[in-house]
């Protein structure tokens, strides 16, 4: 019949434009690391304390996590609990990035 002649048949929204409003959802990060690149060390102590406060670490474990800087400390962590953990780092003289 020389339907063909015409192009494709297009009917709904088209594919293209449905995938590309999956991948901004997808590229919406939701879980972050929390990297400690390094610390003064006059506040090696407090920072050792703090790392233990947010996670289950030993004292010898955190220690040992805090001297081997430049480390992640925590993964896996939602956007306000990461932004909580970066400022009490922050002040305590630690360089500390998201991931």
């Amino acid at each position: 019949m020389g339907l063909n002649n015409y192009g494709p048949a297009v009917s709904g929204p088209s594919p293209v434009a449905s995938s590309s409003a999956a991948d901004v959802k997808a590229a919406e990060k939701t879980a972050f690391d929390v990297k400690l690149e390094k610390f003064d060390v006059g506040a090696k102590i407090k920072i050792i304390k703090e790392v233990r406060s947010f996670t289950d670490l030993g004292l010898k474990e955190a220690k040992d996590s805090v001297e081997k800087a430049p480390v992640v400390v925590k993964k896996g962590v939602a956007k306000e609990e990461a932004d909580s953990i970066l400022e009490k780092l922050k002040g305590l003289g630690a360089t500390v990035v998201l991931g």
